[in-house]
């Protein structure tokens, strides 16, 4: 049986965020929680540490070992654990305690627009400035802008790489990468690359963590099993020092470490140890319902450009072409299903959407059915 097969029936006794921000007749494709059930070794973990009652603080090094034996095997990645990984809450509180150590008030973050919009958000909301280079025109790094936002007149201390790309889907190549760390080196700016989407990727995609490349030993990277397991309710995240960035664990803030809770890190580490051929599975069904959309479209909604690309669950579907200044309120309004609006992940980008795609292919129909009907 598919694993994203789970039913609207089903899906709607969900208590989350994506099924209780709009109302009942409304198709919920947006923020980025998946429709599957839990995978069992990561039930069991669960029930079995509330039936025994533990639930106090966490402790141990188990979850950074499970993702360091993941990376050995997905990527060949031989990462020491105990030397260069600490826990962290999630994802965006490990990049919120890596720029309280290597940043300042008043330093300038450089980020690449259209991007996760929590990135603008955690820059701007602790004191530090924005600095933008735009990807190229297809979604990708635009190395160039990359460079002239690092040479620029705001000197920027540090970069937020997003690795594959929240919402385009770019996953990043080896060169590309490498000349990312070259630029950084030279400019005398610190990486911090989000990795959270690493394990969704297309099949037959490579995907390469930065800190693999050379300059990566300087980068930092944070990442979590909450994406590609599902397990957002569970916030446990990782910090992964490069070799010879050691020693910016031992200045991260003291709370950092604390922020996690001792649940979450079982059930990601579960999920690393006892799911890697789900989430291949998983991975397998993605990349056909991105062909699904790309079908449905050119057939419903020809005006809207869709190109589906290796990385994550999420499509970026260009919609300038039907004349709307805003295409998700009016899919929203008249054809009630939700996408997240483009303009959250960057102003240019209004009469963009993205579409959460970690569904069931009825729902994927569903929605395009539903786009066209609104127009």
């Amino acid at each position: 049986m598919a694993l994203l097969s789970l039913t609207l029936d089903e899906l709607r006794t969900r208590t989350s965020l994506k099924w209780r921000t709009y109302d009942p007749d409304v198709l919920p494709m947006w923020v980025a929680e998946m429709d599957v059930a839990l995978h069992p070794a990561v039930r069991d973990a669960l029930l079995a540490a509330v039936d025994r009652s533990d639930t106090g603080y966490p402790h141990g090094t188990a979850y950074a070992e499970a993702y360091a034996a993941m990376a050995a095997a997905q990527w060949g990645w031989q990462l020491e654990a105990r030397a260069h990984v600490r826990r962290a809450g999630d994802v965006m509180n490990s990049i919120l305690a890596v720029l309280e150590a290597t940043t300042s008030p008043g330093d300038a973050v450089v980020i690449n627009p259209p991007v996760y919009p929590p990135f603008r958000q955690v820059v701007s909301g602790y004191r530090r400035r924005i600095t933008e280079a735009q990807l190229d025109p297809s979604g990708r790094l635009d190395l160039a802008a990359l460079e002239a936002a690092f040479a620029g007149p705001d000197q920027p201390k540090a970069y937020l790489l997003c690795s594959p790309h929240n919402p385009t889907g770019a996953v990043h190549t080896e060169p590309e990468l490498t000349s990312v760390m070259a630029l950084a080196e030279r400019y005398g700016v610190r990486v911090i690359v989000d990795e959270i989407h690493a394990r969704l990727v297309d099949p037959g995609t490579d995907f390469v963590p930065l800190l693999t490349v050379p300059g990566g030993e300087r980068a930092v990277s944070v990442t979590s099993a909450g994406k590609a397991w599902n397990l957002a309710g569970f916030k446990a995240g990782l910090i992964i020092a490069g070799t010879e960035a050691t020693d910016l664990l031992r200045t991260l803030p003291p709370l950092a470490q604390q922020s996690s809770g001792h649940l979450a890190n079982l059930v990601h580490t579960a999920a690393l140890v006892h799911a890697q051929d789900w989430v291949d599975e998983l991975a397998v069904e993605v990349a056909a319902n991105k062909e699904l959309l790309a079908r449905e479209l050119a057939q419903h909604v020809p005006e809207a450009r869709y190109s589906p690309t290796a990385g994550t669950y999420l499509a970026w579907v260009d919609c300038s072409g039907l004349g709307l200044d805003d295409p998700s309120r009016q899919f929203l309004d008249r054809g009630r299903v939700a996408f997240s609006p483009g303009v959250n992940f960057a102003r240019s980008h209004s009469r963009w959407v993205r579409i959460n795609l970690a569904c069931s292919p009825t729902l994927v129909t569903e929605a395009v059915r539903r786009m066209a009907a609104s127009l």
